[in-house]
């Protein structure tokens, strides 16, 4: 059975820093591609960072040089270090393990990052 688990969420003033896990049993996430998507109330889901199974990093365009996405193989772990947050990145954040043609799409139950003061 696939688990993802992230963790790490809170309340953070602006300009705080978290960093969030993606604990994955069930899978080797260096076999998966790994994004970390948000969803704030009223919005859509969007993707924020993804690291490929072959290591490419891509970045939502407003958190690029804020947040930072790696992958701890013996961990089998994933984690989005977000620093300089803002407001506007309060949202649910979740994990999600996807690799192509049917091989499989997992999510996590999300995690509530806050960015208030």
């Amino acid at each position: 059975q696939v688990q993802l688990v992230e963790s790490g969420g809170g309340l953070v003033q602006p300009g705080g820093s978290l960093r969030l896990s993606c604990a994955a049993s069930g899978i080797n996430v260096d076999d998966y591609s790994i994004l970390w998507y948000r969803q704030a109330p009223g919005e859509q889901r969007e993707s924020v960072a993804t690291i490929t199974f072959n290591g490419l990093i891509k970045y939502l365009d407003s958190v690029k040089g804020r947040f930072t996405i790696s992958r701890d193989s013996p961990k089998n772990t994933v984690f989005l270090q977000m620093n300089s947050l803002k407001p506007e990145d309060t949202a649910v954040y979740y994990c999600n393990a996807y690799k192509a043609f049917g091989g499989g799409d997992y999510w996590g139950q999300g995690t509530q990052v806050t960015v208030s003061s």
